[in-house]
């Protein structure tokens, strides 16, 4: 089913790296919406069934070759679907709107290091990681970096850059989960998965989870790293974290997929101002 959300809000997400664009609304602060996650969150908690929408999202601090403030975002969730059925789903759509059959290659997120970079996310150690994000990619101080900082700049400087066409990246570390649920058996990964073509993130997907007190614990979280890099503390959707405890939500999958930068590579572009008029 088709929905409409709003696009302003009195809480946002705090993932730190992505920043909201605020707005005063009767002398108070809002925000447009990163994406329509946390709204279309509370429909399915309501009873919706599967459901997407097309809609516009927000984030600041975003220009460039493949970014803009303000970009259309595909998104949707498939009740009883886990992310291994949701990259399907994704794949289908992608052979239908290319008119052809596409071959997507899929990697977990240990095997693509493993390939480019010959080391393991899961059983490195920040020191070394350190010295292969120094080794790989010049002119970075490496010593601030956090464990994820350097897996973050090793994937999309160093080994997405050799990807092929459409590629899959699945099983994200834990600590890398945002919302995501963990996988059973294997607490340190997280049912996760991006798309890419070559080198471009085209969406991001995965296992929901539906644990409430498990969310707000991430939420807060976040608001404590956000504070320790001196950035905006964002106040959590109380809205969504209720409708998350009762009436909860199903066991699904959901998957934001950016369609300009889906245009751009279906028409053979090679920056977004081709398909976005700003």
């Amino acid at each position: 089913m088709e929905v409409d959300t709003a696009l302003l809000g009195k809480a946002t997400g705090t993932d730190i790296h992505i920043q909201s664009v605020e707005a005063r609304v009767n002398g108070q602060p809002a925000y447009l919406q990163t994406s329509p996650e946390f709204s279309m969150k509370r429909l399915l908690a309501a009873g919706s069934g599967s459901i997407y929408q097309i809609c516009h999202a927000f984030r600041d601090e975003e220009l460039g070759r493949y970014h803009r403030a303000e970009f259309s975002l595909l998104e949707w969730y498939s009740v009883g679907l886990d992310y291994q059925g949701l990259m399907d789903e994704v794949e289908a759509l992608i052979c239908h709107l290319s008119e052809r059959t596409v071959v997507v290659q899929r990697l977990s997120y240990n095997q693509c290091f493993q390939n480019a970079l010959g080391i393991n996310p899961g059983r490195v150690k920040i020191d070394e990681l350190r010295q292969k994000v120094a080794h790989e990619i010049r002119g970075v101080d490496v010593q601030n970096l956090e464990f994820d900082d350097c897996l973050d700049l090793l994937i999309s400087q160093v080994v997405a850059p050799g990807f092929e066409g459409f590629t899959f990246i699945y099983d994200y570390p834990a600590s890398q989960a945002a919302l995501a649920r963990l996988k059973p058996g294997s607490p340190a990964l997280a049912e996760r998965f991006e798309l890419f073509h070559n080198a471009l993130e085209l969406a991001n997907g995965f296992s929901e989870l539906i644990d409430a007190k498990e969310q707000r614990s991430r939420f807060a979280a976040d608001n404590a790293l956000r504070r320790q890099r001196g950035l905006c503390e964002y106040p959590l959707d109380e809205a969504f974290l209720e409708a998350l405890a009762s009436p909860g939500m199903p066991e699904c999958a959901g998957v934001a997929l950016g369609l300009d930068r889906l245009l751009m590579v279906l028409q053979g572009f090679d920056h977004i101002g081709q398909v976005s008029l700003q």
